[in-house]
C-alpha cells in the first residue's frame, strides 16, 4: 500500500505539470486523470494511517522525473492527444501498484476500498484509448 501511495502521489506530480503545459482542448482529459489520482491518493493516506503510517505527501524521486519529462517534452512537441501512449505506459506501472497492492493485501476492508480504485483507473484509461 506504501508503494502504491508513492506511485500514485508521483503519477500525480506529472499531472500537475501536464495540466498547466496540455493543449486547452486536451485539458479536460489530464484533469480527469490529475482528479482521479488526487481522490487515489487521499483514501491511501487516509488507510495509511489508519493502519498507523504516516503517509508522504510528496511521492518519491520519480515524481520529480514525471514533472521534468513532461516540461522537457513541452519544449519540442505539444503536451496533446499525442502524449496519450506516455500516459498509459506511466499508468501501467500504477495499475501493476494495485495489482501488487492487492496480492500483498488480505483485508477484505481494504480490499473493497483498493479494487474499486483500480477499476476505475483502469475505466479511464479504455476511455482514452492510444
Amino acid at each position: 500500500l506504501i508503494a502504491l501511495h508513492t506511485r500514485t502521489l508521483d503519477a500525480l506530480a506529472g499531472y500537475d505539470t501536464m495540466a498547466e503545459k496540455a493543449q486547452p482542448e486536451f485539458r479536460p482529459v489530464v484533469e480527469e486523470f490529475r482528479a482521479l489520482h488526487g481522490r487515489h491518493a487521499a483514501v491511501l493516506a487516509d488507510i495509511l494511517a489508519g493502519l498507523g503510517h504516516a503517509p508522504e505527501s510528496d511521492g518519491s524521486f520519480m515524481g520529480t522525473v514525471n514533472r521534468s519529462v513532461v516540461t522537457m517534452r513541452s519544449w519540442v512537441d505539444d503536451i496533446d492527444a499525442g502524449v496519450l501512449g506516455a500516459i498509459h505506459n506511466g499508468e501501467n506501472n500504477v495499475l501493476r501498484a494495485f495489482d501488487d497492492a492487492l496480492e500483498q493485501t488480505a483485508d477484505p476492508t481494504i480490499r473493497a476500498n483498493v479494487l474499486p480504485m483500480r477499476e476505475a483507473l483502469a475505466a479511464l484509461l479504455a476511455r482514452h484509448p492510444t
